[in-house]
């Protein structure tokens, strides 16, 4: 039987594992071990507001599914702006920020804003032919996806999306990564 190690300290409160027996604690901080690559997930709501608003959500959990047909995953907190506004719309981008890029992931990964609205004000986008959604200026690429499907895993959705279009804006810089809890560059 593997024995479970706790945080340790004085303040350090006891794991609790799951009826599977890992705890939430321990299963952070294996996953903070595995580098992810930071993207900005974006979409526009046209039913907020006289000319709609555009939202975003900054994502490590972001993969390539498959070649043919292209079809990428996200995977969103369920109940967040992002997962709400991707049930109703059906189009939405994503782009692949480079290692400059860091300040843009850090603003959208904010918790408990009220709106997107000036957080977009002073970053460089197009607007999607396909999506209508921002794609960050200077990104190394950027996808326009249409949701294929969607499905609840635990606390999460994941949104399996085909690819319409795919640009590569930028090939300056590395791509910015997510390593135990902190934006990074590679190299």
């Amino acid at each position: 039987m593997l024995q479970k190690t706790a945080p340790s300290g004085p303040d350090s409160p006891p794991a609790i594992p799951h009826a599977e027996g890992v705890s939430d604690d321990e299963f952070r901080a294996a996953m903070s071990r595995l580098a992810a690559g930071v993207v900005l997930v974006t979409a526009h709501d046209p039913d907020d507001g006289p000319r709609g608003e555009d939202v975003g959500m900054t994502a490590t959990a972001f993969v390539s599914v498959s070649l043919d047909p292209p079809l990428v995953l996200v995977s969103l907190r369920e109940g967040s702006r992002m997962d709400d506004l991707l049930s109703e719309v059906d189009h939405w981008g994503v782009s692949l920020l480079t290692e400059s890029q860091r300040h843009i992931a850090g603003r959208f990964a904010m918790k408990g804003r009220v709106s997107d609205r000036l957080l977009f004000e002073d970053i460089s986008y197009r607007r999607g032919r396909i999506s209508g959604a921002p794609l960050v200026g200077g990104a190394l690429a950027t996808l326009e996806c249409r949701t294929e499907r969607r499905v609840t895993a635990g606390d999460h959705t994941l949104v399996i999306g085909r690819v319409l279009a795919a640009d590569l804006p930028s090939a300056d810089g590395g791509p910015l990564t997510y390593f135990r809890g902190r934006y990074r560059q590679l190299g």
